[in-house]
């Protein structure tokens, strides 16, 4: 029992490629993982949300991660996954990386919060920390505040 109680609290995250860089998404928030699909325009929203799909009779809204933390344009390929998230008290989001790579585990010692510029809220707001695993490093995405911005 003593072993269990000196324990890291530890944390699986799902590791999503944008680009060549990788970001970590708490396997808490994630309800399902998607090929892509038909995408249905939505007029006047924001230029990140790509539109709606509709999943098993869900209309759900997805949001490109490139074009909200302002990276260039990508290709959608056969790897392209929409990852299905479900805050808390909010409906299902879809958002749409590049690749899905893996699941992680990672524990607090693993995990380097991000530090704000002072005076500047908006530095920290997509991005909790930065999670080392094996020789790699994953940004872990906040998702209140991807959701909520």
């Amino acid at each position: 029992m003593a072993e269990i109680e000196n324990m890291d609290e530890t944390k699986q995250y799902i590791v999503a490629k944008l680009g060549s860089e990788q970001y970590g998404i708490d396997i808490a928030y994630v309800d399902n993982i998607v090929r892509m699909q038909k995408i249905t325009r939505v007029p006047k929203t924001q230029p990140y949300f790509l539109g709606v799909i509709n999943l098993r009779g869900e209309i759900i809204p997805v949001m490109s991660m490139r074009d909200k933390l302002e990276m260039e344009e990508g290709e959608i390929t056969g790897s392209t996954r929409i990852i299905i998230i479900k805050p808390e008290q909010n409906a299902s989001l879809g958002l749409l990386v590049d690749e899905v790579r893996e699941v992680v585990t990672l524990s607090e010692e693993d995990v380097e919060k991000v530090a704000y510029d002072n005076g500047r809220e908006d530095t920290g707001i997509y991005v909790t920390g930065v999670g080392k695993y094996k020789d790699t490093l994953i940004s872990l995405i906040n998702i209140s505040g991807i959701i909520s911005d």
